[in-house]
């Protein structure tokens, strides 16, 4: 459970309806083959130790005895195991009976959660014999001992305490006010479900919706335990779909009538972050049992997915419905802005690489949107030392294929008479060398843009904001900032994107090559034709710094935690010395760079991580690295 994750199943045991011993067999089965699997917790489904059909034999005493015995049993049999367990049984007190979720761990019962809502209706009738949980918590005698019993109980885990998982029992999810939206309130970072749901055409994948939005709606883990085919009688069919979610992404199941055991990792360390930054998630005050329980520490096996591009989905037509949403969020922020200040052209200047490529299509798609012709955008290429005859004709030919107004401002001449002004040595290869570049290319495009009554739009995008990959007050600036929140691995797939759709082969061809192109800045003279500064060589791979940029800004995920996230993520490709190595470097220039964080231009915000410091990161300029650093010289 080390860094948060808990390994946690739901499992749906071969029952014999009323056989509570065979009952109980099956399930101390499944206990031991959750245990061998590392599970911490463990969900079963609903009445499973009598089996969910047993009419009117919930009445009998032989039953109902029976099932007491039963519980004992894997009561007992936990003693061994290291891990929590819930189990559904009937339990009478007093004069009545209810549907319950049994609660144990390592040989002592917790509590008992009864059934709240009791559907009776269609093929449900479960007032004929239960009765509902009452409204305040009281105490249930199970061998001769008291234990908490009731509808508000918080089971605690005393080694970690993100970790608190509370019960519902089926139809408590599908009501309007489920007792889980008390139990997340309370402190709960994990609900379990015990359920029986039967099959019908569609259920299946609305069963899916409603567990995954639950856990969405709640910022928690959903543990969804269904009975299985050996409840299927008379008129009903079971198919044990076992359900796994986190915060809206359902990430386990055995789809219905497969069998086994849906297992993964939840990650309460992630919600409880997610829960903090949602200042609109309400505290309540505790009303619920808390009861805590002892489990081992121990790091726990991976198995759950961690992406090695976050920002990108992997499926294919996600990855498209996701890269036509971008372009149209750039394109209606830019469409506002030239609105709202009347301008007459819009400004770009062109490399040949790929962020001047999506910015000038985004810009197409708003011209486009407005019914303007491609000719009001103005896209300027401006050579200097390092510019290549590959990246200047594909500019060339990009601006030509779109149609837009072209124009080349050599701008050699001008930083060569700048360098003489400020004295710059001849053969001086440094930062003013590199920045000169930039900054008198930047001043073209604004005057340029004063002259043409337009604005300058910015080409940067996320990854080098967060990396300060970017002159300050040169690339560093302008009028709009059209990619400010799109990282580096995405802008990729948009280009691809717009080159697959695009019905002109040589726009294609050309998209194409630019995507083949080595992301570079071109500010060192290039060698023989050929690209001599590789951005990539000098800080990084950018597919490590978005995995990193995504996981410390999106989750505030500790240093030790992202470099565990990123052995995970990227085995078989970087050893862990090169991923400790640029996560280093990762964190020493996000914080060395925040200056220029701190004063961007505006740009349209299109997912959950962005780097405006206008309400979506703010941090000082001068915050020191060392509590993170140190961190990673410790592993």
């Amino acid at each position: 459970m080390k860094d948060g994750f808990v390994k946690v199943a739901a499992a749906t045991p071969a029952i014999q309806v009323a056989d509570c011993a065979y009952n109980a067999a099956q399930i101390e089965t499944l206990m031991r083959s959750a245990a061998d699997q590392g599970v911490s917790l463990l969900a079963l489904p609903e009445l499973c130790i009598t089996g969910y059909t047993c009419g009117d034999l919930f009445l009998q005493s032989a039953l109902l005895d029976g099932a007491r015995a039963a519980l004992r049993r894997l009561i007992d049999v936990s003693a061994g195991l290291p891990l929590a367990v819930a189990v559904g049984l009937p339990l009478a007190r007093g004069n009545r009976l209810y549907n319950c979720a049994a609660v144990f761990c390592c040989g002592e019962l917790l509590g008992v959660v009864p059934k709240t809502h009791l559907p009776n209706y269609g093929e449900f009738y479960e007032r004929r014999h239960f009765s509902p949980a009452p409204q305040e918590n009281a105490s249930i005698t199970v061998d001769g001992r008291d234990y908490p019993f009731g509808p508000r109980l918080l089971f605690c885990c005393r080694a970690l305490p993100a970790f608190q998982f509370a019960v519902e029992i089926c139809e408590d999810l599908w009501v309007p006010c489920s007792p889980s939206e008390t139990h997340v309130l309370e402190g709960a970072t994990v609900i379990l479900n015990l359920s029986a749901s039967d099959e019908t055409i569609g259920k299946a994948e609305y069963r899916r919706q409603l567990v995954s939005s639950q856990s969405a709606k709640l910022l928690c883990g959903y543990l969804y335990a269904d009975a299985g085919e050996g409840e299927s009688t008379t008129d009903l069919v079971f198919g044990g779909h076992n359900l796994i979610a986190e915060n809206g992404a359902v990430l386990a199941e055995t789809p219905p009538f497969t069998g086994g055991m849906a297992v993964t990792e939840l990650d309460v360390c992630r919600l409880e972050h997610d829960r903090r930054r949602m200042t609109s998630f309400p505290e309540q005050q505790r009303k619920s049992i808390q009861i805590p329980f002892d489990l081992p520490l121990t790091e726990t096996a991976l198995t759950r997915p961690v992406a090695r591009h976050p920002f990108v989905p992997q499926d294919e037509r996600d990855r498209a419905a996701r890269c036509e949403a971008i372009l149209a969020i750039q394109a209606a922020g830019l469409q506002k802005r030239m609105e709202h200040t009347g301008c007459r052209k819009l400004v770009i200047g062109v490399s040949g690489g790929l962020d001047s490529t999506l910015a000038v299509l985004a810009a197409i798609r708003t011209l486009d949107r407005m019914g303007r012709p491609h000719a009001d955008l103005l896209a300027v290429t401006m050579p200097c030392f390092g510019t290549t005859a590959r990246t200047k004709g594909n500019a060339e030919l990009l601006c030509e294929r779109l149609g837009v107004a072209f124009r080349t401002v050599e701008i050699g001449a001008s930083v060569t008479q700048h360098f003489r002004d400020i004295g710059l040595p001849p053969g001086e290869r440094g930062a003013a060398f590199e920045n000169g570049q930039a900054r008198e290319r930047t001043q073209v495009l604004m005057d340029l843009a004063n002259l043409e009554g337009g604005l300058v739009i910015g080409t940067g995008d996320l990854s080098e904001l967060a990396l300060g990959w970017a002159t300050y007050n040169g690339d560093h600036m302008s009028m709009y900032g059209i990619n400010a929140s799109i990282p580096k691995t995405l802008v990729r797939h948009l280009v691809r994107y717009e080159a697959e759709r695009t019905g002109d082969p040589d726009l294609r061809r050309v998209l194409l090559d630019i995507l083949d192109t080595p992301v570079s800045p071109e500010l060192l003279p290039a060698e023989d034709g050929e690209i001599t500064q590789i951005t990539e060589e000098l800080v990084g791979p950018y597919e490590l710094h978005d995995f990193f940029l995504y996981h410390v800004v999106r989750f505030g995920f500790g240093p030790a935690k992202v470099l565990r996230l990123a052995e995970y993520a990227f085995a078989g490709a970087y050893p862990r010395d090169t991923l400790l190595h640029w996560l280093k470097t990762f964190y020493r220039r996000f914080f060395s760079q925040q200056f220029k964080r701190s004063c961007l231009p505006d740009g349209p915000k299109v997912g959950s991580v962005s780097l405006s410091p206008r309400g979506d990161w703010r941090m000082p300029s001068d915050a020191s690295a060392a509590l993170w650093l140190s961190e990673l010289e410790q592993l």
